[in-house]
């Protein structure tokens, strides 16, 4: 009785390692479950995350591409815009010169008068003297064609030495004489201010001068008063 007593006590202690073991197991199953769950439970969270972080990097891309799309638009826009005022001023100006008047030399001296009398002349004095150095550049006195130019007073006799006289659309003439140089020609359309000759000595002259006339026709004995036609056209000497 006594030994079938003792094995009947080691039996239960085996039962108990083997529902130890079992039970270390399941544990460890749990464990490890939770694990694979926590593993791809992270995955999964972190996949929207990314997508999110794309699709704003995207936006913010595409948002300063249109932001610099747009800048240089306004700055070609307002280039143009400058290029045609620019443009629109440059007409106004030439616009503004092709109607105004000019004295047609600069630092001068003004000498004898329109309707001066003496024996220089065979009558009374028909233009108005600018005392200039030889060489000076003459200009037009304003917009129009060249009727006249050349030695012997462009026609007009050689008292007035090289000379050119200019039509202008007012029905007016405008005449430069005792020039060293003459530098257009007939037919020839100039602007208010164009240099078209060199003043000098030439013809019937005391000194170097330029003679300036303001006619009625092209040809001699039909000047008016150009000092009081220059003041009229806004012109001051």
């Amino acid at each position: 009785m006594k030994r079938a007593t003792n094995q009947h006590t080691i039996r239960p202690s085996a039962f108990r390692v083997r529902g130890a073991v079992l039970a270390a197991g399941l544990g460890a199953s749990v464990v490890l479950g939770a694990g694979t769950a926590f593993a791809s439970s992270g995955t999964a969270a972190a996949a929207p995350l990314a997508a999110s972080t794309t699709a704003d990097s995207v936006a913010q891309q595409a948002a300063a591409q249109a932001k610099a799309a747009d800048a240089a638009k306004k700055a070609a826009a307002k280039k143009a815009s400058d290029a045609k005022k620019k443009a629109e001023d440059k007409k106004k100006a030439a616009k503004k010169n092709a109607a105004s008047w000019k004295a047609p030399v600069k630092k001068y001296k003004l000498t004898a008068s329109y309707g001066t009398g003496g024996a220089r002349w065979a009558a009374k004095h028909s233009g108005q003297d600018f005392a200039v150095p030889i060489g000076t550049p003459v200009s037009a006195a304003h917009t129009g064609t060249v009727v006249k130019a050349g030695p012997n007073g462009a026609g007009d006799g050689p008292a007035y030495g090289n000379a050119v006289v200019i039509k202008h659309s007012n029905g007016k003439y405008s005449q430069y004489a005792h020039l060293s140089k003459v530098n257009v020609k007939i037919g020839q359309h100039v602007k208010t201010g164009q240099k078209i000759a060199l003043s000098g000595n030439t013809g019937n002259s005391s000194g170097p001068h330029l003679h300036f006339e303001i006619r009625t026709t092209p040809n001699y004995g039909s000047a008016l008063n150009p000092a009081a036609f220059l003041r009229s056209v806004h012109v001051s000497i």
